[in-house]
């Protein structure tokens, strides 16, 4: 899987909060931050509607969007793509392991627990 851009990822982090929304709203909202032309918002949402990111639908005249996968599948999947390059991937986890905060090892450790008790389809055992 291919990262996001720049500012798709700007479009993608304002729908993952939103919910759903239009490119004036984008626009908007980036706009409180740097400068952006609606057309060009308008153009990469569009690009994100073909990449399969995002759902559209046809409010009045405005198309209004939404995120076809959560922020935490993308972050999943980004997490997949780099563990997949390493050619030891046991290595490759201990050194992710090693680096992470206490926090974020007992969030680890509550989501194998998890799995292990619903199994690896998700379904309770």
């Amino acid at each position: 899987m291919r990262g996001l851009g720049e500012l798709e990822g700007e479009i993608m982090d304002r729908l993952w909060d939103w919910g759903r929304g239009t490119v004036r709203a984008i626009v908007d909202d980036i706009n409180h931050s740097r400068s952006v032309a609606y057309t060009t918002v308008m153009t990469v949402a569009d690009i994100l509607h073909r990449k399969g990111w995002v759902r559209r639908e046809k409010v009045n005249r405005a198309w209004v969007y939404e995120p076809v996968h959560s922020r935490e599948w993308y972050t999943a999947a980004l997490m997949q793509d780099a563990l997949g390059s390493s050619n030891d991937r046991s290595a490759a986890l201990l050194c992710f392991v090693e680096e992470m905060s206490s926090e974020d090892v007992a969030a680890l450790d509550a989501a194998l627990r998890s799995r292990d008790q619903s199994g690896p389809s998700g379904a309770l055992k």
